[in-house]
């Protein structure tokens, strides 16, 4: 099978489903001449038009307003967030408006839109410009969270995402963008709610998230050759959240630890803990949960320091040791 970009794979999936479906649109800043500020909409400009790739003024909020609206008459929104942290200009549109619609409309309303946003750290683009926010939108009900770790998970979660009838946050981490993996040329789905165990093995449990899958499936290549066999699970949909695969493989190994680059305090890695405390597996641990997550700082400019803030393999690496080893 042919290997594309991640940038490329997203890029692919919006022109077919572009083409196949006049519903949907693309909105947000700098998406149609500019391409995108990570170069995702390049060229779709030129496929499909003003109409249905339209550049913004600078207002997050204008964004996300302008999905919840066209979703409400019957589009399919794909908007996009230039930097994750501006979503935070959106949330009256997210949280107070698309989330609750067709809850409180009894079903008669439904809002499918799609709020692309890359996120995370590793560019140097320093503390407004590098957050991981996805668990503020795991907290509120209504809206899914989708955070795509490969190529292949990229188009075929964003497909689906278009698909749904709910606002779907869809969080890509910048560092992914020119990671390359094999993708199907035709349309495909991954469901939401469906974790995917990347890699088996019978020693700890690493549950994942975005970048942080490939760091571990690394982490695991160095422990492979100290015997050390780690089972590395990517969620994919941190909500809805189909944590039936994570029971089972804590079960198997005993041990667990959860990877994340948002901060340790509120991040999603203590909803995983607790849903394996609170689950048949609990029986099963021989070590207590770990977490291994972001410091509880801004992301500094500065690179080193940048680096420090958030987990590597080699933090991944010691701290798996340690559980296997029962060094805790």
């Amino acid at each position: 099978m042919r290997e594309i970009t991640y940038a490329e794979a997203l890029r692919e999936g919006l022109r077919q489903v572009m083409a196949a479906d006049s519903r949907v649109f693309l909105i947000g800043e700098d998406i149609g001449v500019y391409g995108g500020a990570f170069g995702v909409s390049a060229g779709l400009l030129q496929e499909f038009g003003e109409e249905r790739v339209i550049d913004t003024p600078i207002s997050e909020a204008g964004i996300a307003g302008a999905c919840v609206g066209a979703a409400l008459t019957g589009m399919r929104p794909v908007g996009e967030i230039q930097f994750m942290d501006f979503v935070t200009l959106t949330m009256e549109q997210l949280v107070l408006q698309a989330a609750k619609v067709r809850f409180m409309f009894g079903g008669k309303a439904s809002v499918p839109m799609v709020l692309r946003m890359p996120g995370g750290s590793g560019t140097g683009a320093a503390a407004q410009h590098s957050e991981s926010l996805e668990n503020w939108f795991v907290h509120v009900p209504g809206l899914k969270v989708v955070m795509p770790s490969s190529a292949y998970d990229a188009k075929g979660l964003l497909l689906a995402s278009i698909d749904d009838p709910n606002p779907v946050i869809f969080v890509e981490h910048k560092l992914l963008y020119k990671t390359k993996g094999q993708v199907p040329e035709e349309m495909y789905r991954v469901p939401l709610s469906q974790t995917n165990v990347v890699r088996e093995g019978q020693h700890v449990t690493i549950v994942a998230t975005s970048i942080m899958v490939s760091r571990a499936l690394q982490a695991a290549d160095e422990l492979a050759k100290e015997g050390i066999e780690l089972e590395v699970i990517d969620p994919r949909t941190l909500k809805p959240l189909d944590d039936a695969p994570i029971i089972e493989s804590v079960k198997k190994t005993g041990r667990a630890m959860v990877v994340h680059e948002a901060v340790e305090m509120g991040g999603f890695g203590g909803e995983i803990v607790a849903r394996i405390a609170s689950s048949e597996a609990f029986d099963y641990l021989e070590a207590p949960i770990r977490r291994l997550a972001g410091l509880d700082i801004p992301i500094p400019y500065n690179r080193e320091l940048e680096r420090a803030t958030v987990p590597q393999v080699e933090n991944i690496v010691t701290e798996a040791r340690k559980l296997a080893r029962g060094e805790y």
